[in-house]
């Protein structure tokens, strides 16, 4: 496991997968990959900025809590599909987060990255009410080292497919921050899922020991 404030080695494998995250098919979790060399974006910095705020040791997330919009679920590693996308939990497990495990885990600099179902045919999953989250609100990851990270969201944004701000999602190693990502907009049918991506942008507060 890397050093705080330091880019992870595997995320140099990520140069053509990121774009997608949270395209999400219906009942089937599919992701579209691009060929966008991306390997620019998932570069840490040389030297870790100046430690106003809270920095945490690497320890891989084990549970995710959101008071606000009453999710409290188990957390899995996800990795890549074989189309080269971000995976997500299997669909007997939609209820479940998936943490990309070639990222940093939360509390690192670094943008740790989560993702999740909204739903699948038989109604709503983990990520289904993720829209409605509002600046200002916390979310808790219980990690692997028995701390809880408790990170504050900045923003709630929604973004087409085409349109998904890659470096701002991808690319920000200016402070720990996390990502919740899942499907959103309209049902396009098939493989194409959703139109649209719903992105949580939050940034670690504080740290507590359970």
């Amino acid at each position: 496991m890397p050093r705080p404030g330091h880019r992870p080695a595997p995320l140099a494998l990520m140069a053509a997968v990121l774009v997608f995250v949270g395209l999400f098919a219906l009942g089937a979790g599919l992701g579209a990959a691009t060929g966008f060399d991306l390997s620019a974006l998932f570069q840490g910095p040389d030297k870790p900025p100046p430690r106003a705020f809270p920095v945490l040791d690497p320890s891989e997330p084990r549970r995710l809590t959101i008071p606000s919009i009453g999710v409290k679920a188990s957390i899995l590693q996800v990795g890549r599909a074989r189309d080269g996308s971000v995976d997500v939990p299997p669909l007997t497990r939609h209820n479940e987060a998936g943490w990309f495990g070639q990222g940093p885990t939360p509390g690192q600099f670094g943008p740790a990255l989560i993702v999740g179902h909204a739903d699948t045919r038989r109604g709503p999953s983990v990520f289904y009410n993720l829209g409605k989250l509002k600046p200002g609100q916390k979310i808790e990851v219980l990690r692997a080292d028995d701390s809880v990270a408790v990170f504050q969201i900045n923003s709630v944004e929604r973004f087409s497919k085409q349109k998904l701000p890659i470096k701002r999602v991808y690319g920000d190693y200016s402070r720990p921050s996390l990502r919740l990502m899942t499907c959103g907009g309209r049902w396009l049918g098939g493989e194409r899922g959703y139109s649209d991506n719903v992105v949580v942008f939050a940034s670690l507060v504080s740290a507590e020991e359970t």
